[in-house]
């Protein structure tokens, strides 16, 4: 059930019906909370390795979310009574089940068959005649092993509950309705942004009292995300798959290109995403945070990572990058601590040792440039065109490993980008018009020039722009790209 189909439009109606009639009795969460479950029992779920999917009940995968929830939600209660001598250390031995927990059930639906074809291709080239069994036998019958939608972003929401509240940061939730709702709440259960408890589950312990302005603010929010996914992301999805598709057979030109393209379809898909979410959210009076501030016009890596998904890169920051040490423990430490994070992000987007590429290369960036991006000739002096030109291309040359197929693709692409002729790309003009057009919206909205962009002429104008751009020349739907992690 995507956003951006009528099924969802149904759907959401009938949620938005239910809310504000129970809204003056204490069901409303409880009708919340069904919907949420609803929501995802419904979602396609992505088969392990390939491009096939699912469209039925899957009530095990709704069992994983409720299951983690329910741990999560004893783990904190057990946490809250222990009392006298050793309580830390008790607590710690409570966090370690949730741990252990939220990161086994990752682990074994995201990466066992990873792991499996990787020790199996070892076996194979020792000649020791073993094979680790494919995770289907350890499966319940009748199921197969299947990628559950949104499980890296779930089960990282409820850690971070039990985190916190370990760390005396937050206090114990009493209500299991209110909590399964933070772990589970539909707009952001499936691709985030992932939520934090001081943040979102306050806003659960009462109805909220909606107005024309949350109504507003959500419409305008969907609408952008709208735009986002259908004219931008899905349109430029065609020329990036058929580049993609066979980089053997693409010239240089054409291999830039698509490289450019997927970084926008990325960053529309994805953004898009989280502009409905919070969108929806919005009619329902709550907010989410925001997940991304126009990171294509980042002047360093450390800014491009403060800028992009930063529902996750701050999640890495609190809960493994300062938990290591951080930036306390001298400089090399500091470097160390970078890559360990780096090289977990990259394994929490995939399976795949392309993703593992993908934050070693991020790693090697961050650190080199560490120490100029702080140094005060490149704050003041340095001009700032040319550092986000600098930037957007390593980010580039990191989405090359990131969207192929396979690390040989990955190098293929590379190599032909600077040893094959470049000739005509065969490009549609309107794909890039659509964006720089966003590229230099983006550009004005930090410069000042936004005053005038938040107008309400100036937003008038703009919505009306995209809707009748929705209406005349979208290109349909199709999955967002996070779904698979």
């Amino acid at each position: 059930m995507l956003f951006h189909t009528w099924s969802f439009a149904l759907f959401f109606a009938i949620v938005l019906a239910g809310f504000f009639a129970l809204g003056r009795t204490r069901y409303w969460m409880h009708w919340l909370l069904g919907a949420s479950y609803a929501f995802y029992a419904f979602q396609t779920v992505p088969m392990q390795g390939s491009g096939a999917s699912a469209d039925w009940w899957r009530l095990f995968y709704l069992g994983l979310v409720i299951f983690s929830t329910a741990l999560d939600f004893q783990v904190v209660k057990f946490m809250a009574r222990l009392t006298g001598d050793g309580v830390k250390r008790k607590r710690k031995l409570w966090l370690a089940v949730s741990l252990v927990n939220n990161l086994g059930l990752l682990a074994f639906f995201k990466y066992a068959l990873f792991f499996r074809d990787n020790a199996n291709a070892l076996l194979a080239r020792m000649g020791t005649g073993l094979e680790v069994p494919h995770p289907d036998l350890l499966m319940p019958p009748g199921l197969e092993y299947l990628l559950p939608v949104g499980i890296s972003f779930y089960t990282f929401q409820s850690m971070s509950y039990t985190i916190d509240f370990y760390r005396g940061k937050i206090e114990r939730e009493p209500s299991f309705i209110r909590f399964a709702t933070f772990v589970a709440f539909f707009p952001q259960l499936v691709a985030g942004p992932i939520e934090r408890s001081s943040n979102l589950l306050p806003q659960f312990r009462r109805m909220p009292q909606v107005t024309a302005e949350h109504f507003s603010e959500g419409a305008s929010l969907f609408l952008v995300g709208l735009f986002k996914k259908v004219a931008c992301a899905n349109y430029l999805s065609l020329y990036v798959e058929r580049v993609y598709s066979d980089p053997g057979q693409a010239s240089g030109a054409a291999l830039v290109l698509g490289t450019f393209c997927f970084a926008w379809q990325i960053y529309f898909d994805f953004s898009g995403y989280t502009d409905m979410a919070r969108g929806v959210a919005r009619f329902m009076g709550f907010r989410l945070m925001l997940n991304f501030n126009h990171p294509y016009l980042a002047t360093g890596l450390s800014d491009f990572w403060g800028r992009w998904h930063i529902s996750l890169s701050t999640w890495f920051r609190d809960y493994v990058y300062v938990p290591l040490g951080g930036n306390r423990l001298g400089e090399v430490r500091t470097c160390i601590n970078l890559f360990i994070v780096f090289v977990i992000s990259g394994i929490w987007h995939g399976a795949a040792w392309t993703f593992v590429i993908w934050g070693l290369l991020h790693a090697v960036g961050t650190v080199a440039t560490r120490a100029l991006e702080r140094s005060d000739w490149y704050r003041d002096r340095f001009p700032t065109v040319l550092k986000r030109l600098w930037v957007f291309a390593f980010v580039l040359l990191g989405w090359v490993f990131f969207r192929a197929e396979s690390l040989d693709d990955a190098l293929l692409i590379l190599r032909r980008i600077f040893t094959t002729q470049w000739t005509d790309p065969e490009c549609p003009l309107l794909m890039l018009g659509l964006v720089f057009a966003v590229w230099i919206y983006q550009y004005l909205a930090e410069s000042k020039a936004r005053p005038i962009l938040e107008s309400a002429p100036c937003k008038i104008i703009l919505a009306a722009a995209m809707t009748l751009y929705l209406i005349f020349c979208s290109t349909g739907g199709g999955a967002f790209i996070y779904f698979q992690f």
